[in-house]
């Protein structure tokens, strides 16, 4: 029987990003493994601040799953020990109970000597767009090159990501796999009620049409340009909507509220942190236009939540995000404010287009499945044993 284990460090109590990832692809290889007969194990490592207070308690979230496996040492003395031939790595292998298949989930992977070393890579970010990221995510490249000396197998989840790290880190084309993401979200994820419900628990007016942006706030998400292409509509369309920006602050973020406070009108621009899975839903499905104007991504979620929760949907031309869209959106030019004022323009104006935009959205957002991936994930650690 085939034995893997995924490491689950990236998991934080509220989720994004690469932990989003990993607690949805442990959930569906979870639910796969009966019926595709192998056997799954998921490792952690504590952070540095939890090792030194004595905290190696696995994640609430993981705890219900069976053949858990704690590496001793938090990530960063682990990641250090690896970078060099190291007497004290076949004790830690140990820690994994020797599967066939060790899985990193985060731009690493543990130098095991008995098993088989699979590594996420999910965009090239810190390579291609160094300014769009931070001094620890440009840290990234010189871990990854480090770790494709042993890596065995690469997954990434476009094919878009897939043609940068052949082109950026001189990897096979075929040492790489796709493994595509899915929503969080389903067809009809709100019941009428609980929307109802949770309409009356938020402070906004849903009689006010408004404009959407879902993702953390951060300069790659070209969030500047967004509130420029609104201010431009306010003034020379005289638009009845507002801007609804939901998302965690993330890096250099006082740049877009700069902006914000620069609009005139930013009495109509909203900015709401983080909220639940229901209230996300909730602002998708209430949208009358969700814009996704980012620079770069590796895939573009949040393209295809709004698709499932039947909002019409403008994003860029450039990566992962005409591959995701396919031809269910508006696809604009990141950089030009007219161009992005335009598209939302004509979706807003155009009822038989917003229409045609939301069917063609849900037909797309159906080819992705979080079972997809997990049965995708799992052909490519087998195609490791061949």
């Amino acid at each position: 029987m085939l034995k893997v284990v995924v490491d689950a460090t990236p998991l934080l109590p509220k989720p994004s990003g690469v932990g989003f990832y990993v607690a949805n692809l442990i959930q569906a290889l979870h639910a796969l493994q009966d019926q595709e007969n192998f056997q799954l194990g998921i490792a952690y490592q504590p952070s540095l601040k939890n090792w030194l207070r004595g905290n190696l308690k696995f994640p609430d979230s993981i705890q219900q799953y069976s053949n858990l496996h704690l590496l001793p040492l938090p990530v960063r003395v682990l990641n250090l020990l690896a970078t060099v031939p190291n007497p004290l790595l076949p004790y830690f292998e140990q820690s994994f109970e020797l599967p066939d298949i060790v899985h990193g989930t985060n731009y690493a992977v543990y130098p095991c000597q008995k098993s088989l070393r699979v590594m996420s890579i999910y965009d090239l970010t810190f390579i291609k767009y160094p300014n769009y990221v931070n001094a620890i995510v440009r840290s990234y490249a010189s871990r990854i090159q480090q770790c494709l000396r042993w890596t065995d197998l690469v997954l990434t989840i476009s094919e878009s990501s897939k043609q940068d790290i052949v082109e950026h880190l001189n990897v096979s084309s075929s040492r790489i796999q796709v493994t595509p993401l899915a929503s969080r979200y389903h067809t009809n994820y709100l019941s009428k009620e609980v929307a109802e419900q949770l309409t009356h628990s938020v402070s906004y007016d849903f009689s006010k049409p408004y404009i959407l942006f879902v993702s953390t706030i951060e300069p790659r998400k070209n969030i500047n340009v967004l509130i420029k292409a609104f201010n431009l509509l306010k003034q020379k369309h005289k638009i009845e909507h507002h801007l609804i920006l939901i998302g965690q602050k993330g890096w250099h973020y006082k740049p877009i509220f700069a902006e914000i406070e620069r609009s005139p009108w930013n009495h109509c621009i909203h900015h709401l942190n983080y909220l639940s899975d229901e209230l996300v839903a909730l602002f998708y499905s209430k949208a009358d236009v969700f814009v996704y104007p980012s620079h770069y991504e590796g895939f573009g979620l949040p393209v295809l939540e709004a698709m499932t929760l039947e909002a019409p949907v403008i994003t860029s031309n450039t990566s992962s995000l005409p591959e995701v869209a396919g031809d269910a959106a508006l696809l604009v030019d990141p950089n030009d404010v007219a161009d992005i004022a335009n598209a939302i323009l004509r979706v807003v104006g155009d009822r038989t287009l917003r229409q045609e935009l939301i069917r063609k959205g849900k037909e797309q957002a159906k080819l992705y499945s979080w079972e997809r991936t997990a049965h995708e994930t799992l052909r490519a650690y087998r195609s490791l044993l061949v």
